[in-house]
């Protein structure tokens, strides 16, 4: 008996020491699944927050606008023809200079000419019964001076010759105006300049006074360009006539042009918040092209000083919400602030603002829908907005 304890005795240790065993490997595997899903967890939430770029507000830079603007010649007249035919032949091509009262082209007036000779032929007969219709009103006012025929037969001679006088005034302005429609078969500059756009060819149906009709030539004068530059309305009241602006060209690379101030059209468009102006600019060399895109620089200088407590700011770290214009500050823990600002100058790319400090960390294209209170993940991009 004591035999059978002592063997069941031996039997149990190494079963307890394997349960052992066994339920450390469970413990331990428990514990290693554990702080795997801790860190799991921890990664999830690091990833969940997002980053972004903040910068510190800068401060007042020389007050320079670039704007975009349209080169226009000075004079440009689409030339159309005033009668209808055929174009006979065409004496100017694109690129072509002209000077006033030169001829670009003829058109064939078949129709016209008819009309032309049937009026002079009107005209003729009209001269011819108006000169028997005053002889006879001569002759009949000699008879009433001898009594020999009533009063009343003179009257009546009397008002069919001034009816007859009209009649042949009325042929006569028929047969001008005909020759007026004849004499624009000649199609003719209009004033000295370049011929830009050419629109027929020999053997083409001109048709005149139609909605549709194109302009046969086009001609334009380059001596002089004006551009169109639409101002912001922040910088309309630093603008004077005799204002000097710079531009560029594409087409002409490495090369700064200079404009002057002409006029403006004095009123800001409600749609764009803008100010039509007009520079002007001497092209006698023939440089430049109307038409052309030109990137207009104005200027300003110091003339106007920053407002006090202003930094300027990219205008993609602007938020609009319903309070109004606001931005988005990152603090030292990674903890975002909405902070309302109010915008002084708009400059294009940057606003002066008030209402922040250059120490704050202002976040850079900010999410739409970012809050106070929200996480982030801050990194400095540069030392300020405005180098």
């Amino acid at each position: 008996m004591s035999d059978f304890a002592s063997s069941s005795s031996s039997f149990r240790k190494p079963l307890l020491a394997g349960a052992a065993v066994f339920a450390l490997i469970l413990a331990a595997g428990a514990a290693y699944r554990m702080q795997q899903r801790s860190g799991l967890h921890e990664q999830s939430e690091a990833a969940a927050i997002p980053s972004v770029d903040v910068i510190h507000p800068g401060g007042v830079a020389s007050n320079t606008l670039v704007l975009p603007g349209r080169l226009q010649a000075w004079f440009q007249a689409p030339v159309y023809a005033r009668t209808n035919g055929y174009l006979r032949r065409w004496y100017v091509d694109i690129g072509q200079p002209v000077k006033a009262g030169q001829v670009l082209a003829e058109i064939d007036t078949p129709d016209v000419d008819q009309q032309l000779s049937a009026a002079r032929a009107a005209l003729a007969t009209a001269n011819a019964q108006r000169n028997l219709a005053q002889t006879t009103s001569n002759r009949w006012d000699r008879l009433v001076a001898q009594n020999a025929v009533s009063q009343q037969d003179a009257d009546e001679r009397r008002g069919n010759f001034a009816a007859r006088e009209a009649m042949r005034n009325e042929a006569s302005a028929n047969v001008q105006r005909l020759q007026t429609v004849s004499g624009f078969k000649r199609i003719v500059a209009p004033f000295d300049g370049i011929v830009t756009s050419r629109s027929t060819d020999i053997g083409a149906l001109i048709v005149a006074g139609t909605s549709t009709t194109q302009p046969l030539f086009t001609v334009s004068d380059v001596t002089r360009l004006r551009i169109y530059v639409s101002v912001p309305q922040a910088y309309v009241a630093r603008l004077r006539e005799g204002t000097t602006a710079e531009f560029t060209v594409p087409d002409q690379p490495g090369k700064t042009f200079r404009a002057q101030l002409a006029r403006s059209s004095g009123s800001v468009d409600p749609e764009s918040g803008a100010m039509l102006v007009q520079l002007v600019y001497d092209n006698h060399a023939g440089l430049l092209k109307p038409g052309a895109y030109a990137q207009v620089t104005f200027d300003f200088g110091t003339s106007q000083p920053a407002a006090a407590g202003a930094v300027r700011i990219p205008v993609s770290a602007l938020l609009f919400r319903h309070e109004g214009s606001a931005v988005a500050l990152a603090d030292a823990q990674g903890r975002v602030r909405i902070k309302p600002v109010t915008i002084t100058t708009d400059f294009g790319n940057e606003l002066e603002v008030i209402g922040l400090q250059p120490s704050d960390q202002v976040i850079d294209n900010p999410a739409d829908d970012i809050r106070t209170g929200d996480r982030v993940k801050a990194t400095l991009q540069r030392k300020n907005a405005h180098a």
